[in-house]
């Protein structure tokens, strides 16, 4: 079965050590996602972040109710962290994240390997361009919820 890659980078204003503890928290995830999704962690709170880590969720695919278990297979804060598919709606999805410091602020890279179930022919009629929109709208929330943060005014004396 053929395997598919897309790739993004989102520019954050923000220091590396600022940007990644966003990423640590599973939860966050429900922020960036799409609400077309209907996206929803389930595993309970705390989740902690770690290699081998569980963490269940439930998203809405084109009106299908779907559950879906990720596996953190990787665990390098705050530099890199790799989720892998146990239990979804793909053949395969192995996702890197990645955080560079760069020109001041943080480079966050996503790499994402996936294949679809039904191959090509799915992958061209649906899953391409829902795995493209989803990450577009991913990177305006990352820039919304993390980009510059307004100007402190002084307190009055």
């Amino acid at each position: 079965m053929k395997e598919f890659v897309l790739e993004t980078e989102t520019w954050i204003p923000r220091p590396r050590s600022e940007v990644f503890p966003f990423f640590a928290e599973a939860r966050n995830l429900e922020a960036i996602t799409p609400p077309w999704l209907k996206f929803e962690v389930l595993t309970p709170a705390p989740i902690v972040m770690r290699t081998g880590a569980w963490i269940d969720y439930r998203i809405v695919v084109h009106g299908f109710p779907l559950r879906w278990r990720t596996e953190i297979a990787e665990w390098d804060p705050p530099r890199r962290f790799v989720d892998t598919q146990l239990r979804g709606p793909y053949a395969l999805w192995h996702h890197t994240h990645t955080f560079e410091e760069r020109d001041g602020g943080t480079l966050c890279g996503d790499r994402v390997r996936y294949r679809p179930r039904g191959g090509a022919l799915v992958n061209w009629l649906f899953v391409r361009r829902d795995v493209e929109r989803i990450f577009q709208h991913r990177q305006e929330r990352l820039r919304a919820l993390l980009g510059p943060t307004p100007a402190r005014t002084p307190p009055p004396s």
